[in-house]
């Protein structure tokens, strides 16, 4: 459509301009200067190539390079960043800009803007963004129950004999028929990953260059994260770890399944992760720290023995959860040295698993919406140690 905002949106949009303005009056810019494509999809419901401009006052501009067709009051065409500045007339005295862009861009935009001063939007728009609203919620709402519609083939395209890999393909391919976008959204640049992770065995015990529990190996090392080829034989565990992207809004869902008899030490363990996740979902609600989560969750490792396997074996991650949204690693962390706060809106995945050497990783993740009373779970399946053979 021409318009610059897609309908049905609009008021939504205009909820979260406000709450952007008041961010900006809060942090005392006066500006903020939007380009990255979570926050344009975030701030005018779709991505375009160009930035939005917000004022403290909540005003809106739009400086598209491409598509073009795009119509309304406050669209401007450009060419390039420098033209921004004179099109608005002036320049705002304190300007937010998204420090997490590439360094050559944002020197660029400021020698754009001369005489402006400089602070992070990015941080800006991370903590507005943390705070889902009922539209946001209901938008999760729906990519969980087409998530877990998904993920209730596996048992059907398993076959025996699969490699981790096939496996992958073939929920793939499920996922997308069943309409997932396909594009998992991940903040920052140093971790990349293709729809998710299969993990089968002992795979599940490579560490990754990312801040994973388990990472897998992959196919090749310019990826190296995820199925590597390995054959699905009885005694493995195989964790599945896939895109819940079904509408601009991501859930994030692991489940664990077992071909033949895994053990009791991993059986044990995959009932710790879900004790865990119902004892947070019990527990977390507006006004408790999310370090405090993390305690919880450590002192019932801790006290089922199972310390050594819990977040990882030979490499362990420092988290048990993360905020999830437009992009699938928001705030609030959950890990020890947290800072965060729970308020009413946000919206977490909780994914206490585990690593069993000879077995495979065990455990569940859960999305969670926070809400006055408590939590909604998003992702609902069942949760035990499926068998697949």
């Amino acid at each position: 459509m021409s318009n610059i905002v897609s309908r049905g949106w609009e008021n939504e949009i205009a909820a979260r301009v406000a709450r952007v303005a008041e961010s900006l009056r809060s942090a005392g810019a006066d500006a903020i200067l939007i380009s990255s494509n979570a926050n344009l999809y975030y701030i005018t419901s779709r991505v375009i190539a160009g930035y939005v401009l917000v004022t403290a006052d909540g005003e809106v501009k739009h400086f598209v390079r491409r598509p073009v067709g795009l119509e309304g009051d406050t669209v401007n065409y450009i060419r390039k960043p420098e033209q921004i500045a004179e099109m608005l007339g002036s320049v705002p005295g304190v300007l937010a800009l998204e420090f997490d862009m590439a360094y050559g861009d944002v020197l660029r935009l400021q020698a754009a803007f001369p005489g402006a001063k400089f602070v992070n939007g990015s941080a800006i728009m991370r903590a507005v963004r943390a705070v889902k609203s009922p539209f946001e919620i209901e938008l999760m709402r729906q990519s969980g129950v087409r998530h877990a519609m998904s993920y209730k083939s596996i048992p059907h395209i398993f076959s025996e004999g699969m490699s981790d890999v096939e496996l992958q393909v073939e929920l793939e391919h499920r996922l997308r028929l069943d309409g997932c976008l396909g594009l998992f959204r991940i903040a920052g640049q140093s971790m990349e990953l293709f729809m998710g992770n299969i993990l089968a065995g002992n795979n599940a015990d490579n560490p990754a260059p990312y801040d994973f529990a388990m990472g897998g190996a992959g196919m090749d090392k310019s990826l190296p994260i995820g199925a590597n080829g390995t054959i699905i034989k009885p005694g493995m565990s195989i964790m599945v770890d896939a895109c819940g992207n079904f509408t601009g809004y991501m859930t994030d869902m692991s489940r664990s399944y077992k071909v033949g008899e895994v053990g009791e030490l991993a059986e044990r363990a995959h009932q710790c992760s879900v004790d865990i996740c119902k004892k947070i979902s019990e527990t977390a609600r507006p006004g408790v720290m999310a370090k405090d989560l993390v305690a919880l969750a450590q002192e019932m490792v801790d006290n089922a023995g199972l310390t050594d396997y819990f977040m990882g074996h030979t490499q362990k991650a420092g988290f048990i959860g993360h905020g999830v949204g437009i992009e699938i690693n928001e705030l609030p962390v959950l890990s020890a040295r947290s800072k965060d706060v729970l308020v009413e809106g946000n919206v977490m995945a909780v994914e206490p698993k585990f690593v069993i050497p000879g077995v495979g990783a065990v455990g569940i993740e859960n999305t969670y919406a926070i809400t006055a009373t408590g939590t909604e779970c998003l992702t609902n399946m069942p949760e035990e140690l499926m068998q697949l053979l």
